[in-house]
């Protein structure tokens, strides 16, 4: 009866999504609303095959967890995230970006970085961590220096990318002008690379709490998002680790948001925010 109740409350929010879409000013709602229907679900289903909170905790169960131990989740959440994941995706951008303006000045660099790069981005995380750890330490220091080796790549390709981003006929008419490079740097070629800047900067937010997180696993002190994940399910408290899990999935949506908003007011000339 439980399943039943959940289908006929998912079809009729599944409906009213459909109508929301067409409606501009309401778009905001249809994400709202998908995921209260999937939490519906997601109750429905727990609690009307009687699955084990082992296996798959309800989210009202997740919910009282999270009320319960918000303390917890707090410090977890400024040692993984604020400590770790921001200050390594504020280093490891800004590092990036310099280079990036090096490289577009140097073809010479260009050529013998941008190789080095890709070498060091295809290296796993689950490589790289305990090294890292062992240099750094088990504080946040290591999960941040992990997390500038997370978005540095990214980052640089895309600020390299969008440097380029300019046609010959804009640099003759820059050149025509007199203006020096650092002129036609500034005026034309960072605006014009101002959205691929920004995808950079978008990948980084996922790529950083994804690092910080699992370099936790390596080593941290008895505090963290990865080190309660990993305690939490040794211990079979699920719900704990799902409340973290909600924890990183909100901190995630705001930062890539935050982005995203900063984008549509730098970038509001670009095509692509019409």
């Amino acid at each position: 009866m439980i399943v039943l109740v959940a289908v006929a409350i998912w079809i009729a929010l599944w409906a009213l999504n459909v109508r929301l879409a067409r409606a501009a000013r309401l778009g905001w709602l249809v994400p709202v609303l998908f995921g209260v229907a999937v939490l519906v679900l997601w109750e429905g289903v727990v609690r009307g095959f009687g699955i084990s909170p082992i296996i798959l905790p309800a989210p009202s169960q997740v919910g009282a967890t999270f009320a319960a131990e918000t303390e917890t989740l707090w410090l977890d959440f400024t040692q993984t995230v604020v400590k770790g994941a921001f200050t390594g995706f504020a280093i490891g951008t800004v590092a990036a970006f310099v280079v990036a303006i090096a490289m577009d000045r140097s073809p010479f660099l260009q050529r013998g970085l941008l190789p080095i790069g890709n070498f060091v981005a295809a290296l796993p995380i689950v490589g790289i961590a305990p090294i890292l750890v062992g240099w750094f330490g088990f504080d946040w220091q290591s999960k941040a220096a992990v997390v500038v080796v997370m978005v540095f790549f990214p980052m640089l390709v895309n600020t390299v990318a969008g440097l380029k981003d300019t046609t010959a006929m804009q640099r003759d008419l820059m050149r025509t002008y007199g203006a020096s490079y650092g002129e036609t740097l500034l005026k034309l070629r960072l605006p014009a690379a101002m959205p691929f800047i920004f995808n950079g900067l978008k990948i980084g937010t996922t790529l950083a709490l994804i690092g910080a997180i699992v370099a936790e696993y390596f080593g941290s002190p008895t505090r963290g998002m990865g080190f309660r994940i990993s305690t939490e399910v040794g211990r079979l408290n699920i719900d704990m680790v799902w409340a973290e899990i909600a924890v990183a999935a909100l901190a995630g949506s705001i930062l890539y948001g935050a982005m995203v908003l900063i984008e549509r007011r730098v970038t509001f000339w670009h095509p692509s925010q019409r």
